[in-house]
């Protein structure tokens, strides 16, 4: 069965008031965000051209992380999760989730039964956040 790479939720909401909820739900499961990537920006200021409102969010558990870091030390090419929120030409906003079960099984990572029991826990919280952004 093959498993999907990300988890998605449609926003009835617009793009700036959107990422402030992923923000929120994220914190809800336990997550902070290390970093935001406006991608929008970035390609202006590189390329010079204009693309949609579109941000990464770099999500990370702490104890989570600590728990992957600490069975091996390559886990780290893996964090923090990926969390992407656009404008939805349509209207809205969406939001993709990078599912860590699919991400383990790169390479080694999905031999060790340390770093699967960290990406199984990973993706339940993930998937709440995911299905809390739906509801809402």
């Amino acid at each position: 069965m093959t498993q999907e790479i990300a988890f998605e939720a449609a926003i009835d909401q617009p793009y700036e008031q959107a990422v402030e909820k992923v923000i929120q739900a994220l914190k809800v499961e336990g997550f902070g965000v290390l970093a935001s990537i406006d991608v929008r920006a970035a390609l202006k200021e590189k390329l010079g051209v204009d693309f949609q409102s579109y941000v990464i969010l770099e999500a990370c558990n702490p104890p989570l992380a600590h728990r992957a870091l600490s069975a091996d030390a390559r886990a780290g090419l893996m964090l923090p999760c990926p969390v992407t929120v656009e404008a939805d030409m349509r209207g809205g906003s969406l939001v993709r989730i990078a599912n860590p079960e699919v991400m383990i099984t790169v390479g080694p990572f999905g031999e060790n039964p340390i770093l699967q029991e960290v990406a199984s826990q990973a993706r339940a919280r993930l998937e709440r956040v995911a299905n809390a952004l739906k509801q809402s």
